[in-house]
C-alpha cells in the first residue's frame, strides 16, 4: 500500500508541475518475476520514476514505453519473456526465467475516474477494495484500470460476480471475457488496506518503531499519558498524536481488523489500565514490550479483580513482543516487532525463504 500512497503523491506533485504522466501495471506473470501482478510505477514524461515494476532491470525499457503512450496517448500492453535469451539483446535481463505482461497507461487528468483517482479512492477507505484492470493480447484495444460502474454492461455482471470470490478468498484472479469480437483479459486485484499501529507509549524506543512503521507506509498513532513526551515535534512521522489517560485514549482510538497496538510505555500501570481497555476494540494485534513474566502478571493482576479475558482475545496478545531475531538495540527491535505485526496480520507464518517448497508468492489464478 506504501507504494501506492507514493505515486498517488508523485502524481500530484507531476500535476502541480504540469508534467503529463504515464502508470505502468505489472497485469499477469508467467514463471517467476521479482515483482508480482499488481506491482507499479509513475512515469513522468522527463523520466522521473515512482514505484517499480521490477528489480530495476526493466526500468530503463520501460521509461521509453511509458513515454511513447504519453505523447501517443493511447494504452499499450508490453510482454517482457525473459525465458527467451534474445532479451538480453534489449538489455532486459531479470534473472527470473519468467513473462511479465505491463500494462501502459497515460493518465489524463481531467477525467474523473483516470487510474491515478482509482488508487486515490482505494488508500483513502480502511477496507478492503478491489481494483479490476483489463487488457487485450491480441488487439491494440485495452481497457486500462477501470472503476466497476465504467465497464461495458456486457462483463460487468460477469464481473461483479467474481468481486464477492475475490474479497471472501483475499486473492486476486485473471478472468478471459470475450467483449464483441475482441479477448479482453481482466486483472481483478484484492487490496488490503494498509496497517495501522498504535504506539502506546512516546519514550525513546518508540522513536525507532515509528520510524520503521513510517517506512512501511503504515498509518502510525501515538498515545502517551505525557504532553512533554507525545509532541509533534518528537514524532513529525506519526499520523495522529493522543495524549490521555488510558480509558479516554482508547475511546478515542479508531481501529480495525488491520490495527496492531504495542503497549511500550515503560509505566506498567498505564499499560495495565490500557489493556483493560481493549477488549471492546476490534485491534488485531497486542504486543507488550517486555518479558513473559509482565504480562503474566498483568493477566493475573486483572483476573483478580474479576476481568478475565476469552480465550480469543488471549490469542491477540504477544508479550514479550517481536520474533526472535537476536535484537538488541531499539532499531532492532523495532524491526523485530514490525516483521512479527506484519507476520500475524497476513497469515504469514515467518519461515527462512530457502525451506519454502511452493512459489514464495500466491500466484492469481
Amino acid at each position: 500500500m506504501k507504494e501506492i500512497k507514493d505515486i498517488v503523491q508523485a502524481f500530484d506533485e507531476a500535476t502541480r508541475l504540469q508534467q503529463k504522466t504515464a502508470l505502468a501495471t505489472v497485469v499477469h506473470v508467467s514463471g517467476s518475476s521479482y515483482r508480482r501482478p499488481g506491482a507499479r510505477m509513475l512515469v513522468r514524461e522527463d523520466g522521473q520514476l515512482t514505484g517499480a515494476i521490477s528489480g530495476g532491470c526493466l526500468e530503463g525499457d520501460a521509461l521509453r514505453k511509458a513515454v511513447l503512450a504519453i505523447t501517443q496517448g493511447k494504452n499499450k500492453l508490453v510482454i517482457y519473456d525473459t525465458t527467451d535469451e534474445d532479451d538480453a539483446k534489449l538489455g532486459v535481463q531479470l534473472g527470473c526465467n519468467g513473462i511479465v505482461s505491463i500494462l501502459f497507461e497515460p493518465v489524463d487528468a481531467d477525467q474523473p475516474n483516470h487510474p491515478i483517482q482509482l488508487l486515490r479512492r482505494v488508500i483513502a477507505e480502511r477496507k478492503p477494495a478491489i481494483l479490476v484492470t483489463g487488457y487485450s493480447l491480441n488487439q491494440n484495444d485495452h481497457i486500462g484500470t477501470t472503476a466497476m460502474a465504467d465497464l461495458p454492461a456486457v462483463v460487468s455482471s460477469q464481473i461483479q460476480s467474481t468481486v464477492a470470490t475475490v474479497l471472501a478468498e483475499q486473492q486476486s484472479v485473471h478472468l478471459d471475457l470475450p467483449i464483441e469480437a475482441n479477448q479482453q483479459h481482466f486483472f481483478v486485484e484484492y487490496c488490503r488496506p494498509s496497517i495501522a499501529l498504535v504506539v502506546v507509549g512516546a519514550g525513546n524506543d518508540a522513536l525507532s518503531l515509528v520510524n520503521m512503521a513510517h517506512v512501511l507506509g503504515w498509518e502510525i498513532t501515538v498515545v502517551d499519558g505525557r504532553a512533554t513526551h507525545a509532541t509533534t515535534q518528537r514524532f513529525p512521522l506519526a499520523d495522529s498524536i493522543i495524549v490521555a489517560k488510558p480509558k479516554e485514549a482508547a475511546a478515542r482510538l479508531q481501529t480495525d481488523a488491520r490495527t496492531a497496538l504495542v503497549l511500550m510505555t515503560h509505566n506498567y500501570n498505564y499499560d495495565l489500565d490500557m489493556l483493560q481497555q481493549l477488549p471492546a476494540t476490534d485491534i488485531a494485534y497486542i504486543g507488550m514490550l517486555g518479558p513473559a513474566a509482565k504480562r503474566n502478571r498483568m493477566l493475573d493482576e486483572l483476573a483478580a479483580q474479576g476481568i478475565v479475558f476469552e480465550d480469543g482475545f488471549l490469542e491477540k496478545i504477544y508479550g514479550p513482543t517481536g520474533i526472535d531475531l537476536g535484537a538488541e538495540t531499539a532499531a532492532e527491535i523495532a524491526l523485530s516487532i514490525t516483521a512479527e505485526i506484519m507476520s500475524v496480520l497476513q497469515d504469514t507464518p515467518p519461515v527462512h525463504l530457502r525451506e519454502k517448497k511452493q512459489a514464495i508468492h500466491h500466484r492469481a489464478v
